[in-house]
């Protein structure tokens, strides 16, 4: 095959589906045929032309899973045949200051799949050998393609913790994020407090883990997770500064909230709340290729998986429409193969 199908995105939600040479790999890089690319509300970043160039076009869709065709010159750990995963963080240089210090995730010259560099969102990508992940056999490629974003940050913000085996956790908004959070939290031997807006998702959440709901819309979820004890952490998902604020005063002494859900709107806290409790509010940036790696692993050992709604590349518009509608559950991921 010498030509490829890929959307680009130009200005604000401007689709095109249009036709690319395939490109040869430059040094460094590997070439994937894409078989799934999950559709992430950070696509945002392109789809609405919230870039630095906006008419420049972009192919977004950063949860990739494909397969090696081709590698680029230098090379020697990844071959052709190796079914493989691009996060969001495209690979990082190796000799940057952070990268330098071991801190991959915040490369200064990183470029991010989908929002920089072109995505998944496409027949055929290109990318940096030091950002691919390795799919492990059982987990499939439509599975996969959501852990390697909503999956890795919320694995990635529950490492995080300082927590004992038994301290009470809550997952804060059941999407996209927070479906997959109390799996992890769950399997992670940890007492799972969910939190959402109303009593839909309360049965869900038990069957995915959780020990206790707490329906914000009806009662103060601070003061409901202080009647089970105070949460010694608290995942907030939900992409709203104003539904993450009452949480703070939920949490235990030395209790830890870490912010992964990116609101338009601020997260107030007083400085009562932190000081008296010696409490800590921090966020969590996805991880590093490695880390994303630990994560699928982990999730194939204890059957995490994502709740999908699978479309064709075809409906990549209708796609990211639907996962922006809200009433996906939970991902939406494009199946190259349908």
């Amino acid at each position: 095959m010498s030509t490829y199908r890929a959307f680009e995105v130009t200005g604000a939600r401007n689709f095109a589906l249009v036709t690319r040479e395939v490109p040869t790999p430059p040094a460094g890089h590997v070439r994937l045929r894409v078989e799934s690319c999950g559709v992430c509300h950070s696509d945002v970043l392109a789809v609405e032309g919230l870039r630095a160039d906006p008419a420049q076009p972009i192919v977004p869709g950063h949860e990739v899973v494909g397969v090696i065709d081709a590698v680029g010159e230098g090379v020697s750990t990844w071959h052709v045949g190796d079914r493989v995963g691009v996060g969001f963080l495209n690979g990082h240089c190796g000799e940057c200051p952070p990268c330098r210090r071991g801190d991959f995730v915040n490369c200064a010259s990183q470029p991010q799949t989908g929002t920089t560099t072109d995505g998944g969102y496409a027949e055929v990508l290109v990318a940096r050998s030091s950002g691919l992940v390795r799919i492990p056999d059982g987990l499939s490629s439509v599975d996969a393609a959501p852990l390697l974003c909503a999956g890795l940050t919320t694995f990635s913000a529950l490492r995080r913790l300082d927590a004992r085996p038994g301290a009470l956790v809550a997952i804060q908004g059941i999407g996209g994020l927070g479906h997959l959070g109390i799996q992890y939290a769950a399997r992670l031997g940890f007492r799972v407090a969910a939190i959402a807006r109303g009593r839909e998702k309360e049965q869900l959440s038990v069957e995915l883990g959780a020990s206790h709901y707490i329906d914000s819309s009806a009662e103060d979820p601070g003061s409901a997770l202080q009647k089970l004890g105070g949460a010694d952490a608290v995942i907030a998902t939900a992409a709203s500064g104003t539904s993450m604020t009452p949480l703070v005063p939920g949490l235990a002494p030395r209790g830890h909230m870490v912010v992964v859900g990116v609101a338009p709107d601020p997260l107030s806290i007083s400085t009562p709340e932190l000081v008296l409790g010696t409490r800590t509010v921090s966020g969590s940036l996805t991880g590093s290729s490695i880390e994303n790696e630990d994560n699928l692993d982990f999730s194939n050992r204890f059957g995490i998986r994502p709740m999908v709604e699978t479309m064709p590349l075809t409906q990549a518009p209708e796609a990211y429409e639907r996962m922006m509608s809200g009433q996906a559950r939970f991902r939406v991921v494009l199946d190259m193969t349908d």
